[in-house]
Protein backbone atom coordinates (compact mmCIF):
# COMPACT_ATOMS: atom_id res chain seq x y z
CA UNK A 1 0.00 0.00 0.00
CA UNK A 2 1.78 3.20 -1.20
CA UNK A 3 1.66 5.93 1.60
CA UNK A 4 1.41 9.24 0.46
CA UNK A 5 4.58 11.02 0.72
CA UNK A 6 4.12 12.75 4.79
CA UNK A 7 6.86 13.02 7.40
CA UNK A 8 6.65 10.61 9.67
CA UNK A 9 4.72 11.56 12.89
CA UNK A 10 5.99 10.88 16.30
CA UNK A 11 4.73 7.04 16.92
CA UNK A 12 4.04 5.41 20.79
CA UNK A 13 2.70 2.15 21.30
CA UNK A 14 0.58 0.08 23.87
CA UNK A 15 0.71 -3.25 24.18
CA UNK A 16 -1.26 -5.43 26.85
CA UNK A 17 -3.57 -8.34 27.21
CA UNK A 18 -7.42 -8.37 26.80
CA UNK A 19 -8.57 -6.98 29.93
CA UNK A 20 -6.19 -5.33 30.85
CA UNK A 21 -7.38 -1.39 29.73
CA UNK A 22 -5.52 -0.61 26.93
CA UNK A 23 -7.75 1.60 25.36
CA UNK A 24 -9.16 2.93 28.58
CA UNK A 25 -5.47 4.46 29.14
CA UNK A 26 -5.36 5.29 25.91
CA UNK A 27 -8.30 7.22 26.18
CA UNK A 28 -7.16 9.23 28.92
CA UNK A 29 -3.97 9.38 27.71
CA UNK A 30 -5.11 11.27 24.48
CA UNK A 31 -7.50 13.55 26.79
CA UNK A 32 -3.91 14.69 28.55
CA UNK A 33 -2.50 15.23 25.44
CA UNK A 34 -4.57 17.74 24.33
CA UNK A 35 -5.37 19.64 27.06
CA UNK A 36 -2.05 20.70 26.16
CA UNK A 37 -2.32 21.36 22.85
CA UNK A 38 -0.57 18.11 21.22
CA UNK A 39 -2.81 16.90 18.00
CA UNK A 40 -3.34 13.19 18.49
CA UNK A 41 -4.06 10.36 16.41
CA UNK A 42 -4.46 6.76 16.63
CA UNK A 43 -4.00 3.37 15.00
CA UNK A 44 -5.51 0.12 16.64
CA UNK A 45 -4.52 -2.97 15.58
CA UNK A 46 -7.84 -5.28 14.79
CA UNK A 47 -8.08 -8.84 15.39
CA UNK A 48 -8.51 -11.13 12.07
CA UNK A 49 -11.45 -10.59 10.23
CA UNK A 50 -12.30 -6.79 10.49
CA UNK A 51 -14.80 -5.32 8.41
CA UNK A 52 -16.33 -2.15 9.04
CA UNK A 53 -18.42 -2.45 5.64
CA UNK A 54 -21.98 -4.56 5.25
CA UNK A 55 -22.48 -7.34 2.79
CA UNK A 56 -24.96 -5.98 0.31
CA UNK A 57 -24.10 -2.11 0.91
CA UNK A 58 -22.63 -0.59 -2.69
CA UNK A 59 -19.07 0.25 -0.75
CA UNK A 60 -19.18 -3.66 -0.07
CA UNK A 61 -20.74 -4.18 -3.48
CA UNK A 62 -17.54 -2.03 -5.06
CA UNK A 63 -14.92 -4.33 -2.99
CA UNK A 64 -16.21 -7.23 -3.81
CA UNK A 65 -16.27 -6.43 -8.02
CA UNK A 66 -12.41 -5.42 -7.19
CA UNK A 67 -11.76 -2.08 -6.46
CA UNK A 68 -8.80 -1.47 -4.07
CA UNK A 69 -9.49 1.19 -2.06
CA UNK A 70 -13.21 2.46 -1.06
CA UNK A 71 -13.97 5.48 0.47
CA UNK A 72 -17.13 6.05 2.45
CA UNK A 73 -17.94 9.27 3.12
CA UNK A 74 -20.46 11.88 5.34
CA UNK A 75 -21.14 14.60 6.34
CA UNK A 76 -19.24 14.33 9.21
CA UNK A 77 -16.46 11.59 8.51
CA UNK A 78 -15.05 9.39 6.07
CA UNK A 79 -13.18 6.09 6.43
CA UNK A 80 -10.74 4.35 3.93
CA UNK A 81 -11.43 0.76 3.03
CA UNK A 82 -8.34 -0.41 2.05
CA UNK A 83 -7.68 -4.16 0.67
CA UNK A 84 -4.91 -6.13 1.25
CA UNK A 85 -5.41 -8.75 -1.32
CA UNK A 86 -2.09 -10.64 -1.07
CA UNK A 87 0.06 -7.97 -0.22
CA UNK A 88 1.15 -7.97 3.57
CA UNK A 89 -0.41 -6.17 6.51
CA UNK A 90 1.77 -2.44 6.17
CA UNK A 91 3.60 -1.70 9.43
CA UNK A 92 2.45 0.88 11.36
CA UNK A 93 4.75 3.58 10.45
CA UNK A 94 3.51 3.41 6.45
CA UNK A 95 -0.41 3.61 8.42
CA UNK A 96 0.07 6.56 10.36
CA UNK A 97 1.97 8.29 6.98
CA UNK A 98 -1.48 7.83 5.67
CA UNK A 99 -2.48 9.99 8.41
CA UNK A 100 -3.07 13.52 8.17
CA UNK A 101 -0.04 15.85 10.63
CA UNK A 102 -0.18 15.00 14.21
CA UNK A 103 1.99 15.79 16.92
CA UNK A 104 2.21 12.01 18.38
CA UNK A 105 0.16 8.62 16.86
CA UNK A 106 -0.63 6.44 19.63
CA UNK A 107 -0.74 2.75 18.56
CA UNK A 108 -2.74 -0.27 20.33
CA UNK A 109 -1.82 -3.45 20.00
CA UNK A 110 1.11 -3.36 17.38
CA UNK A 111 3.35 -6.04 19.56
CA UNK A 112 6.13 -6.33 17.43
CA UNK A 113 6.09 -2.53 16.01
CA UNK A 114 9.72 -1.24 16.77
CA UNK A 115 8.43 1.67 18.41
CA UNK A 116 8.63 3.42 21.93
CA UNK A 117 5.91 1.21 24.11
CA UNK A 118 4.18 0.55 27.06
CA UNK A 119 3.19 -2.46 28.30
CA UNK A 120 -0.33 -2.25 30.33
CA UNK A 121 -0.21 -4.74 32.98
CA UNK A 122 -3.17 -6.29 35.45
CA UNK A 123 -1.85 -9.16 37.67
CA UNK A 124 -5.26 -9.88 38.54
CA UNK A 125 -5.72 -11.18 35.35
CA UNK A 126 -3.14 -14.14 35.91
CA UNK A 127 -1.07 -13.34 33.08
CA UNK A 128 2.81 -13.01 32.25
CA UNK A 129 3.81 -10.09 31.55
CA UNK A 130 4.71 -9.64 28.39
CA UNK A 131 7.68 -7.12 27.72
CA UNK A 132 10.63 -10.06 27.74
CA UNK A 133 9.20 -11.16 24.23
CA UNK A 134 9.12 -7.79 22.96
CA UNK A 135 12.13 -5.49 23.70
CA UNK A 136 10.28 -2.27 22.30
CA UNK A 137 8.53 -2.26 25.82
CA UNK A 138 10.23 0.34 27.78
CA UNK A 139 7.91 1.05 30.45
CA UNK A 140 4.75 -0.94 32.43
CA UNK A 141 1.55 0.55 33.32
CA UNK A 142 0.48 -1.07 36.22
CA UNK A 143 -2.42 -1.22 38.81
CA UNK A 144 -0.09 -3.63 41.25
CA UNK A 145 3.35 -4.88 41.92
CA UNK A 146 5.23 -6.30 39.13
CA UNK A 147 8.60 -7.60 39.44
CA UNK A 148 9.77 -5.87 35.94
CA UNK A 149 13.44 -3.89 35.79
CA UNK A 150 11.14 -1.42 33.25
CA UNK A 151 10.11 2.36 34.43
CA UNK A 152 6.56 1.81 36.06
CA UNK A 153 3.66 3.92 35.63
CA UNK A 154 0.45 3.76 37.84
CA UNK A 155 -2.42 2.94 35.56
CA UNK A 156 -4.95 5.36 36.72
CA UNK A 157 -2.34 8.21 36.38
CA UNK A 158 -2.33 9.26 32.48
CA UNK A 159 -1.11 12.61 33.81
CA UNK A 160 1.92 11.05 34.59
CA UNK A 161 1.59 7.96 31.49
CA UNK A 162 1.14 11.43 29.32
CA UNK A 163 4.31 12.91 30.68
CA UNK A 164 6.16 9.78 30.12
CA UNK A 165 4.91 9.58 26.15
CA UNK A 166 5.66 13.07 25.53
CA UNK A 167 9.17 13.52 27.27
CA UNK A 168 10.23 9.79 25.71
CA UNK A 169 9.44 11.06 22.35
CA UNK A 170 10.88 14.71 23.21
CA UNK A 171 7.26 16.64 22.39
CA UNK A 172 7.96 20.26 24.14
CA UNK A 173 4.94 21.70 25.84
CA UNK A 174 3.02 23.77 24.02
CA UNK A 175 4.42 26.86 25.13
CA UNK A 176 7.60 26.52 24.07
CA UNK A 177 7.79 23.82 20.74
CA UNK A 178 5.90 26.30 18.48
CA UNK A 179 3.59 25.17 15.71
CA UNK A 180 3.76 21.14 15.73
CA UNK A 181 6.50 18.85 16.73
CA UNK A 182 8.14 18.96 13.24
CA UNK A 183 11.79 18.42 14.86
CA UNK A 184 10.70 14.98 15.99
CA UNK A 185 8.70 13.81 13.28
CA UNK A 186 12.05 14.82 11.02
CA UNK A 187 14.02 12.86 14.14
CA UNK A 188 12.16 9.77 13.95
CA UNK A 189 12.07 8.96 10.17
Amino acid sequence: MPAPERPAPALFGFIGRSGAGKTTLILDVIAQLRGEGCVVSAIKRAHDGLDLDRPGKDSWRMREAGCREVIIAGDRRFALLHEYRDAPEPDPLDLARRLDSADVVLLEGFRSAPIPTIEVYRPSLGLPMLWPQHPSVIALATDGDADCPLPRLALADAAAVARFVRERLGLRPPAVRGPRAIQVRRRLR
